[in-house]
């Protein structure tokens, strides 16, 4: 599997919590990555940096939100939009290091995505 730093993801991500107003995001701490070759079937990813980690290695917590280029690269942007949305609700309010799972008592994020997702094209053509 080979790798690169992407960019414009990070860009990307940059305007979608600023639009969404997401402050608890530390962006400095949220590394993005393009992936090619990956066995995996889907768009993107988002890869936590467990606590003990953190400790053991002295440093801060922090993300990487790989996308698989094989998919995502041919999603039209409305899509790649929602994909990086639901990314993103992958991280706790605390930005501890842990993930959000898909379904929680409070959330569900694949329902989540489709209301921010509605929110983020309606505040972006005010």
């Amino acid at each position: 599997m080979d790798w690169e730093i992407a960019e414009d993801i990070k860009k990307k991500l940059e305007q979608i919590i600023k639009v969404l107003d997401l402050p608890y995001i530390n962006l400095n701490r949220v590394f993005c990555y393009r992936t090619y070759g990956s066995k995996s079937r889907a768009y993107a990813r988002t890869w936590a940096f467990p606590k003990i980690f953190q400790q053991a290695l002295e440093v801060e917590p922090a993300y990487v939100i790989e996308v698989l280029s094989k998919y995502y690269d041919k999603l039209d942007d409305e899509k790649k939009t929602k994909v990086l949305i639901h990314e993103l609700l992958h991280i706790p309010k605390n930005f501890s290091g842990a993930l959000v799972p898909h379904k929680t008592r409070h959330q569900n994020i694949g329902q989540s995505v489709g209301k921010l997702f509605k929110e983020y094209k309606k505040r972006i053509n005010e």
